[in-house]
């Protein structure tokens, strides 16, 4: 058993994990009651979110450089937490995204790709919740496998709003600004599987 005062590298890719949960939701909401005129509030509370798993990510390795004996190897570790923090930068971007390009009226296929990033995150973070004892779990696997199948899922959802965009859009403007759009939201999905991926292999190289 870990004592209490050694640090609980695990626990920490869990909490980190957390913020993406916390950012789509704001986004959804956001999306969801969307006004111009409180955007940049929503900004501002946004990039909090980022801001606060920025920290806890700080944390994280301020710990892994006084660490002797970390539970897996530092490198493995470095790149869990820099994947996790790119999911929440990712989803802040989608937003920034929107705020920059001055959209003011959205497209419903977009709610499916939010949907889609959601569960994308949750099973992110339900993985890293079974990560601490992957030798062990019968869950990890299925719910790597899930993100995999999020990520494909979102893969279409880009494929097929592009392709609809450039059939049904004549406006040069909209068409730049709404494939930029979409490809900030098929990244957050990339973001997503790229977490599941490093925890794969570590897996595979501790079995």
């Amino acid at each position: 058993m870990r004592k209490n005062k050694e640090f609980d590298y695990f626990k920490a890719f869990v909490d980190l994990s957390s913020y993406s949960i916390k950012a789509i939701d704001l986004l959804r909401e956001t999306l969801q009651k969307f006004d111009r005129n409180h955007i940049e509030k929503k900004v501002a509370e946004m990039h909090h979110i980022e801001h606060s798993a920025d920290l806890e990510k700080h944390e994280l390795m301020n710990r892994l450089v006084k660490e002797f004996l970390p539970p897996i190897e530092r490198e493995d570790i470095i790149s869990i937490s820099d994947k996790i923090d790119n999911v929440i930068d990712s989803i802040e971007d989608i937003l920034l995204t929107i705020d920059i390009f001055n959209v003011e009226t959205l497209k419903p296929e977009m709610f499916k790709f939010i949907d889609v990033i959601t569960e994308c995150c949750k099973s992110m973070n339900s993985a890293l919740v079974e990560f601490e004892n992957f030798k062990k779990s019968k869950e990890l696997h299925p719910l790597i496998i899930e993100v995999n199948r999020l990520e494909e899922e979102g893969d279409a959802l880009y494929i097929n709003g592009v392709r609809s965009l450039y059939k049904n859009t004549k406006d040069p403007v909209e068409l730049m600004v709404w494939t930029e759009v979409y490809r900030r939201l098929e990244k957050c999905c990339d973001a997503c599987e790229d977490v599941a991926n490093d925890i794969e292999n570590v897996v595979m190289k501790n079995s």
